[in-house]
Parts: structure tokens; C-alpha cells; sequence
């Protein structure tokens, strides 16, 4: 089977190393543009780009696919390289475009999207980050054959996973990445046989999950400390939990929520080697690794000797911590 693959993240990249290693032909791959990284800011490939190259696959990069929008241009070369293409199916996993119907429309077998959660739930871009902001206790990935919606379309399949209680959007995600490389691969096997079956997705249970902005970051420490405690998992390790003392941000790399009273939202209650002990809104939020500006993440008891902390501090309104 001959297919196109469109993604640019790790996750992606780990499902086309998946497909390649199971002998289908890829004759063209589509990702995002190069984009500045790093402390130099140089233009840097997407991993997927990376990979593709490093197998010697045509990779095309249009900013857009829409033959009416902004780069009408690249949108037709991309276009004629999908054609000559000549695939049976494409496969997209955190592609970062919207394909238009005539993208769609190419493929004899369609679109099939690597989508990280257990449809309807958590529709859109960040469903790992939702998934363990919410306290979900299992996710999945979804193999599906795309529409014209937002994740949308018909289920082909769909297999479950647990989210551990420790689990972080970094961890979550490498073990979902590496469960989506074996479905599609499975699903294309399937495909190949005729044997792939369609189930819509159900009206109930629909849930979308935004594209998580660098403000969410800042820890609101009236929140209840659960819920912050998911957030801190959540955001690793982007964009990274944040709070602020004395204008310094500070960013929360793990912390868990203990059931207790006392003090003012934000107020530092105790100070220890297994870490500092928080009030919020509801309960106490205790924090076990932190970061300075500039500097390296660190356990507890290590940071609190360049940065030494006492009961009664304040860690400052979440509007003032910063990125």
C-alpha cells in the first residue's frame, strides 16, 4: 500500500518510523514549515521533516492547503505533489492544517487521522493536556477516517489507556505515540483487506480540547490544590506550571494536593525536604521540583538552598508569574 503521510511533531514522527518499519511505501510527506528553536532561534526541521529526510522521502511544506487562502501558490504545488503521488490512503497525526475536501477528495481509501484520545471526547488540538487537566483516568487513541469537521469523522478504531496517577502530558504522550504507530499500522493492514468497519461517533459525550495558551500556565492559587496539581502534570513540560516571589518566576515542575486547611490562597505554610507546603483555594498544594529563572530544574530540597523559603510568604497572583 502507497501513502502520504502529513504530521510534524514527535508523535507523528514515531507513527511514520512505524510505517515505514512495516514496509509501506511513503512517497511524500507533509509537515509544517521550519520554524525558529532554540536559544538561537535558528530555523530548525520538525522531527518528522527530520526523519523523512533522513529516509529520502519528498517532503512539501505549504503554510496552507487552501487553494483560496493566503498562499494560493503553495497550495497548488502541494496539489500537484499529492496527485502525482498517486497514493491509496493518507495518514496525518498533529499535522498542525486544516485539510480542505480536496485533499480529502485524493486518496482512493481517504484520510486517516492518529488522533490521541478516545473520540468524541477531547475533539481538537490538546487532547493529552485535557485529558489530565480534567482527571480523566483513561484515554486512548482513535484511528479515523476524516471529514471535513473538526475530528469528526468515523471511527475506524480505537484502543483504551490508562492515565497513571503520576503521569505527565510528556509521559502520557510517549506512551500514546507509541500506541498510535501500532493502530494505524494495524488499521492499514486491515484497510488493505477490505476489512476496515465504520462506527460514527456518538452525539453524547463531545468534549473539545483547546489549544493550551502560555497564560493558562500562571498557577491561580485560589483554584482548588487537585486541580492545580493536574495542571502542573498537565503542563509538562509545556508550557510549565508558573508562579512568581518577589517578581521571580518560578516554574512548578511536579507537586501533589494534600487534604488540609489553613491560610491564604498562595501563602507558604511549611517548608521541608519533601517539599513546600502551599494554600489554595481548597486544600494544599505541596511542591516537590521547581525551576528557577535561567536555571535547572531541581527536587525541593536542592532548590530551597539558592532559593531559601519561609512560612508566611506569598507566591504572587498568577497574573504576575510570568512565562
Amino acid at each position: 500500500m502507497k501513502l502520504i503521510f502529513a504530521g510534524t511533531p514527535e508523535f507523528a514522527s514515531v507513527a511514520l518510523a512505524r510505517l515505514l518499519a512495516a514496509g509501506f511505501q511513503v512517497p511524500l510527506v507533509l509537515t509544517q514549515p521550519d520554524r525558529p528553536a532554540g536559544r538561537g532561534m535558528k530555523l530548525q526541521a520538525s522531527p518528522v521533516k527530520q526523519l523523512a529526510l533522513q529516509h529520502h522521502i519528498t517532503v512539501a511544506q505549504p503554510r496552507s492547503l487552501r487553494l483560496d487562502g493566503k498562499y494560493p501558490d503553495e497550495a497548488a504545488a502541494a496539489r500537484d505533489a499529492i496527485e502525482a503521488a498517486q497514493a491509496d490512503v493518507m495518514v496525518v497525526a498533529a499535522y498542525g492544517l486544516i485539510l480542505p475536501q480536496w485533499v480529502l477528495d485524493v486518496p482512493r481509501l481517504g484520510c486517516l487521522n492518529i488522533h490521541a484520545s478516545l473520540l468524541p471526547r477531547w475533539r481538537g488540538a490538546a487532547p493529552i493536556h485535557r485529558a489530565i487537566e480534567a482527571g480523566d483516568t483513561q484515554t486512548g487513541v482513535t484511528i479515523m477516517q476524516m471529514d471535513a469537521g473538526l475530528d469528526t469523522g468515523d471511527m475506524l478504531l480505537t484502543e483504551r489507556l490508562p492515565i497513571r496517577a503520576e503521569d505527565t502530558t510528556g509521559s502520557l504522550h510517549d506512551r500514546l505515540a507509541v500506541l498510535g504507530g501500532r493502530l494505524i499500522v494495524e488499521a492499514l493492514e486491515i484497510a488493505a483487506c477490505g476489512g476496515l468497519t465504520a462506527q460514527k461517533q456518538p452525539d453524547e459525550g463531545v468534549t473539545y480540547a483547546h489549544k493550551i495558551d502560555k497564560a493558562e500556565a500562571a498557577l491561580d492559587w485560589t483554584a482548588p490544590a487537585g486541580l492545580l496539581a493536574r495542571r502542573v502534570r498537565a503542563f509538562n513540560p509545556f508550557p510549565g506550571a508558573a508562579t512568581a516571589l518577589a517578581g521571580e518566576a518560578i516554574k512548578v515542575w511536579a507537586a501533589h494536593a494534600e487534604d488540609a486547611a489553613g491560610g491564604t490562597p498562595g501563602e507558604v505554610l511549611a517548608v521541608g525536604v519533601d517539599g513546600i507546603r502551599v494554600a489554595t483555594g481548597e486544600g494544599v498544594l505541596v511542591l516537590t521540583e521547581l525551576q528557577r529563572a535561567g536555571g535547572k530544574r531541581l527536587p525541593v530540597a536542592d532548590f530551597l538552598r539558592g532559593f531559601p523559603l519561609v512560612p508566611g510568604q506569598v507566591l504572587e497572583p498568577s497574573s504576575k508569574a510570568g512565562a
